[in-house]
């Protein structure tokens, strides 16, 4: 005989699980968009400090963490309430930043000091801050945390920093203006893009050395204006999503011949992407046009494009 439930148990489980999020950051309106991935709809905005850029989440998601870059600090949100809950003393001007694997030390590239600073998020303090080429911008750790990223736009070079020292132990030239960097998921490989000089450089990270080169051609663009900025893998890695700022256009590449397969067209001088949960939709921020493009992965093509804030620029998801 099957016992009742009490009315309580039956109104949790018909509870709807909480729908996953893209949450946007927009530098002009100093807010963030997030856009509900069910519906493809802006259903919250939310106020912040001045500039908001980079934008990344706590493991659990309890915290969403903040580049506010004009008001020289990390901003800390419950992304429950949109409450900040608290500033991190982050050095001048921050525009990108990495999350530790400890889920705890903050890398943060601050543009203006030409210096790496690490926060603890736990004691609110600064435990370290590394001098790093001219305009610090791209931030990386590796998947074990033994080696944090920092690219710098000026010096044109990615440094190679131990996390456990918080020293710099090699520093690799890139081509003009590097941006943005990721390690691959096993570690193996740190892939930068270099906005001005308009290619991806893929490291072997045991080495350091140059594995190979991504270059991009989009077909009645000019090639000043095909200017790679950030990139997203795949969940299997055989896959690159590549935002080509001015251009307009996404770059589809194969991540193992490194050869670029396809270009989609998307909003107008596009900067970074976040993937849905099942990495079956990707979303890009399209700052001129103000608006996120939302493209199908495995059509690779754009389904719809959603209005935001002004220059929405950093994208992370919320589960």
């Amino acid at each position: 005989m099957l016992r009742s439930l009490p009315l309580l148990s039956l109104l949790v489980l018909s509870e709807p699980a909480m729908a996953a999020e893209i949450w946007v950051t927009n530098e002009k309106d100093d807010t963030i968009s997030v856009i509900d991935i069910a519906s493809l709809e802006v259903v919250r905005t939310i106020p912040t400090g001045e500039r908001p850029r980079g934008i990344t989440f706590s493991k659990d998601f309890s915290r969403v963490y903040i580049c506010a870059s004009d008001s020289d600090t990390v901003q800390v949100m419950d992304p429950e309430t949109g409450k900040i809950l608290h500033d991190l003393p982050s050095g001048e001007d921050p525009e990108q930043f990495v999350l530790h694997p400890n889920d705890r030390h903050l890398y943060i590239a601050n543009e203006d000091d030409a210096v790496t600073t690490v926060v603890d998020t736990e004691t609110r303090s600064v435990i370290a801050q590394i001098n790093v080429g001219i305009e610090p911008e791209g931030m990386a750790v590796s998947p074990d945390g033994k080696i944090a990223i920092t690219t710098s736009e000026t010096t044109n070079m990615a440094h190679w920093i131990d996390t456990e020292t918080r020293q710099l132990f090699a520093n690799t030239l890139v081509d003009s203006r590097p941006r943005h960097a990721e390690f691959t998921a096993g570690g193996s490989e740190l892939w930068v893009s270099s906005e001005i000089g308009g290619t991806i450089t893929v490291f072997d990270t045991g080495t350091q050395t140059e594995k190979g080169k991504i270059e991009f051609e989009v077909q009645g663009v000019h090639p000043d204006r095909v200017q790679p900025v950030g990139f997203e893998f795949t969940a299997d890695e055989k896959t690159a999503f590549v935002a080509l700022g001015p251009s307009n256009h996404v770059a589809v590449v194969n991540a193992e011949t490194l050869e670029v397969e396809d270009y989609i067209l998307v909003g107008r001088r596009v900067w970074h992407m976040a993937f849905s949960p099942d990495k079956s939709l990707l979303f890009t921020t399209n700052g001129v046009s103000g608006d996120v493009t939302v493209i199908d992965v495995a059509k690779r093509e754009a389904i719809k494009s959603i209005k935001v804030g002004r220059f929405p620029w950093g994208a992370a998801l919320r589960p």
